[in-house]
């Protein structure tokens, strides 16, 4: 079997083909803002370097958040154009169980910065299984045992991803219609909220 995985959610862009088990390509480095220009050409080397072509793919990997706003909507985009291309199911995974695949001795606690004092949160034990779902939440509140695991500076370790183990969890999910995957943000954007805030003082 022969798998496309893609997390985009964080300013570092995973990119991995996966044959057999095997993680034949991996691309995993901070990209910032320039994730949209630099996600297709990653992808182009990815099926140079495994020789293989887009339709040689049997299942697309993606995560679909929570994370940064623009980052998800540019993975997806991609994942999705090529899923429904291609006539192949996507699998959709949680940026935050992506992270937590960290190696470690105790439960993962993923983090990302989630602005003015919030992060997103999910815990996860060795086997990425939950053990607290996805959350958007102020970080004081966090009260579990575990380590923290985030490419922010929250103390505890810096992600190590492990594409295979979030494969070997997957591979049996059977995937979802691209049209019917969205992104799970777990808040409004930014101009939402604004909205929001709006349209309750003029409700005053």
């Amino acid at each position: 079997m022969k798998y496309l995985f893609i997390n985009s959610a964080t300013a570092t862009l995973v990119v991995a083909i996966i044959i057999d088990d095997v993680v034949a390509y991996i691309y995993n480095k901070e990209t910032g803002k320039d994730m949209s220009s630099t996600i297709m050409p990653v992808i182009e080397e990815a099926f140079q370097k495994t020789n293989l072509t887009p339709q040689d793919l049997d299942k697309i990997f993606v995560t679909t958040g929570p994370g940064s706003f623009t980052g998800i909507r540019v993975g997806l985009t991609v994942a999705k154009t090529m899923a429904w291309t291609l006539n192949i199911p996507i699998v959709p995974i949680s940026s935050l169980e992506v992270i937590a695949s960290t190696p470690n001795t105790k439960n993962n606690i993923a983090l990302i910065d989630a602005r003015r004092g919030y992060v997103f949160a999910g815990v996860y034990d060795n086997n990425l299984n939950v053990i607290e779902e996805d959350k958007h939440i102020l970080l004081d509140d966090i009260n579990t045992d575990g380590t923290y695991v985030s490419y922010d500076n929250f103390g505890g370790l810096k992600p190590q991803i492990d594409v295979l183990k979030v494969i070997k969890k997957h591979k049996q999910d059977i995937g979802e219609n691209p049209h019917t995957v969205n992104p799970k943000y777990l808040k409004l954007t930014e101009a939402e909220e604004n909205l929001n805030k709006k349209n309750d003082t003029r409700n005053d």
